[in-house]
């Protein structure tokens, strides 16, 4: 059975032992894989979608990625208090004034 790109991902992280940039850490994904250049570009968008919400991958400032497990929880959550969420109604009033 063939392993799927976060497969690989996984045990890429787990053998860096450290945190990879996106890009390094899909070139070694892609070559894994055995993807050409044409499947190298075709896939790297979906690529970074399923690591985005793969819930054992942590992304790091400068688009750097590793293992959630290797961090905090303080370090891998946001503070959502901090977040600024304007009411809808706000922004229409906002774009009827501006009209």
């Amino acid at each position: 059975m063939k392993k799927s790109m976060i497969d690989v991902a996984l045990s890429v992280l787990k053998e860096q032992k450290q945190p990879m940039s996106f890009i390094n850490l899909w070139t070694e994904v892609s070559k894994q894989m055995g993807y050409n250049e044409s499947q190298f570009e075709d896939n790297i968008a979906q690529f970074y979608t399923d690591l985005s919400i793969d819930g054992r991958f942590f992304n790091m400032p400068q688009n750097t990625w590793d293992l959630k497990s290797r961090h905090t929880l303080s370090e891998s959550t946001m503070d959502t208090d901090s977040l600024s969420i304007e009411d809808e109604d706000d922004e229409v009033e906002e774009l009827e004034e501006n009209e």
